[in-house]
């Protein structure tokens, strides 16, 4: 969330049958019409049996089916367990604010690691470290609810100042939506490393790897403490 001070890095820290065929041929005598009447019935009641049979496990496969639990959020892998514990929670919150879960996931990523109780330095709060000012009069900044829709908001209002990209919405986020029009020399460094590793996080995420460099390298330098921070809140265990 923007800041009102320059964020240091260690906020960052804080899814062949055989088929049996029946005769009624005889090889040692033949016996009256009659009787081979009777004899090839009973063959031909007897071969129907197995085909009866083989179609009962179709309808239990159906049952099954119709049993199964419910899908995934649909979140790319690449998120960490704590990020992915609030995954039907993000895919709920993007669709209200019309954004893509997966960039709701890399902001959540990068500012928290899904912490709720998250607390920056400089008063960032919650699971996507949004400023006091940016909460209404009387709302409670560490309420999921309410942080997600005041987070979600301003990055609503930077990816439309944006142009629709990606990249700049995540600056706008970070360092406040007036860099979006900045040239890029300008951005304070905490925003330039924002971007550096928000947008490749969010791009890994979006063309559907199962694994991301970029948020490996920002968990290896930035993002350990504050995962290992989230998941002891969460209670996920090691």
């Amino acid at each position: 969330m923007p800041r009102a001070r320059s964020q240091q890095i260690d906020d960052w820290q804080t899814a062949a049958a055989d088929d049996n065929a029946g005769g009624c041929l005889s090889f040692y005598a033949l016996p009256p019409l009659a009787v081979i009447l009777i004899s090839c019935l009973l063959a031909a009641l007897a071969s129907n049996i197995p085909i009866q049979t083989s179609a009962s496990p179709n309808v239990q496969s159906v049952s099954i089916a119709s049993t199964a639990p419910p899908p995934s959020s649909g979140l790319s892998p690449i998120f960490t367990r704590e990020v992915q514990y609030w995954g039907i929670n993000i895919v709920r919150w993007a669709n209200a604010s019309s954004l893509d879960p997966n960039l709701v996931a890399t902001v959540m990523q990068i500012e928290s690691c899904g912490d709720p109780n998250a607390l920056s330095r400089s008063g960032a709060m919650g699971l996507f470290q949004v400023m006091p000012f940016h909460f209404h009069y009387g709302e409670n900044g560490f309420d999921t609810e309410t942080n997600a829709l005041r987070g979600l908001e301003y990055l609503a209002r930077s990816l439309q100042t944006a142009g629709g990209d990606p990249r700049l919405a995540l600056a706008g986020y970070n360092g406040g939506i007036g860099v979006i029009n900045r040239g890029e020399w300008t951005w304070h460094a905490e925003t330039a490393r924002y971007v550096r590793y928000g947008a490749p996080i969010y791009t890994d995420a979006r063309s559907g790897f199962t694994s991301s460099v970029s948020l490996d390298e920002w968990y290896q330098n930035y993002g350990a403490g504050l995962c290992r921070q989230a998941a002891q809140r969460l209670g996920i265990n090691p």
